[in-house]
């Protein structure tokens, strides 16, 4: 008998070495791909997210400002708002925040958020009672019934201030039935920006000549010859002559930021709430220019959006 060789089929050391590397080399790539899909999925996530509660505050904030300065002609009797000496119905704060239960914007606050603004919108109610025919509602949907006397009015007011776990969220203020309260519209806010669109002309024709913020109204209303020998009669004299009363249109922007850190890019972006021209043009207007160099290392990776508008006031101020 012929002695037959052995067959063997096994791999050899070298060949499983070469073959768990490939596996890994392969599993590892399968990994990154995984990641990157499952961060950019995030991170488009974000994106929408940051899209809806956008557009949910800027509709709030317009449907408040159209409503600013409204008068209630079918009152039996001659409106509040007739009085010249009546208080403005347009009011704001540059760079500030406010108190939550004080009365209007009576409490200033240091600012929240790159100096976050004030916006104070004052307006008349319809029919009778507590809440009103429900026609007319604050911002945070309540009626507002028609005024019986200067303080009567109805208030949306919005501002910055941050909630109990640190992050900054733009509130409506109002008035309610049982006193003053304010609620949150949208949470993730690194600014929130308020221009005013005045009308300089003489005679005025309502159409806004100049876009500035709150402090540059102020300084105009503190350019104004004042007449009368006491104080009150002054404060009357300055109802009547302020420009917050020739107010005709409001533009305002917000920077909102995501919940997480979704973005793979490491770039620098510059947000400039209303363009670049503006913002160089007004480098003391705080807010309107945030870069992430600003903003806390564990947030810079966040998604981000600048949104805005510009709405014209249905009602004259004054």
């Amino acid at each position: 008998m012929s002695a037959r060789p052995c067959s063997t089929n096994g791999w050899t050391v070298i060949e499983f070495a070469i073959a768990l590397v490939l596996g890994l080399i392969v599993v590892l790539l399968a990994s990154g791909l995984l990641l990157s899909a499952g961060s950019g999925y995030r991170n488009h996530s974000e994106n929408i997210g940051l899209n809806d509660s956008g557009r949910h505050a800027l509709d709030i904030l317009a449907r408040a400002i159209r409503q600013g300065a409204y008068i209630h002609w079918d009152s039996k009797v001659a409106p509040i708002e007739l009085d010249d000496a009546a208080p403005a119905p347009v009011a704001g704060l540059d760079a500030r925040s406010i108190g939550r239960s004080s009365a209007d914007i009576s409490e200033v606050l240091p600012a929240v958020a790159h100096g976050s603004d004030v916006l104070a919108l004052r307006f008349s109610g319809s029919g009778e009672g507590g809440n009103g025919d429900g026609s007319s509602l604050n911002c945070a949907g309540f009626g507002v019934a028609v005024p019986h006397d200067e303080d009567g009015r109805g208030w949306s007011i919005f501002y910055v201030a941050a909630n109990g776990d640190g992050e900054a969220e733009l509130r409506c203020k109002y008035r309610g039935a049982s006193g003053w309260g304010a609620d949150a519209i949208v949470r993730g806010v690194d600014s929130f920006q308020v221009l005013y669109g005045v009308d300089t002309d003489t005679p005025a024709d309502n159409i806004p000549n100049a876009y500035v913020n709150a402090s540059g109204i102020d300084a105009m209303d503190a350019a104004l010859v004042l007449s009368g020998a006491t104080p009150d009669e002054r404060l009357r004299d300055l109802r009547r002559k302020t420009f917050w009363k020739r107010v005709c249109s409001v533009k305002v922007a917000l920077l909102l930021h995501g919940d997480s850190n979704t973005r793979a890019d490491t770039v620098a972006t510059r947000f400039d709430l209303f363009g670049p021209a503006y913002s160089a043009a007004h480098g003391d207007d705080e807010g309107v220019r945030v870069t992430e160099a600003s903003l806390p290392s564990a947030q810079r990776a966040r998604a981000r959006r600048v949104v805005g508008m510009t709405v014209a006031l249905r009602n004259r101020g004054g």
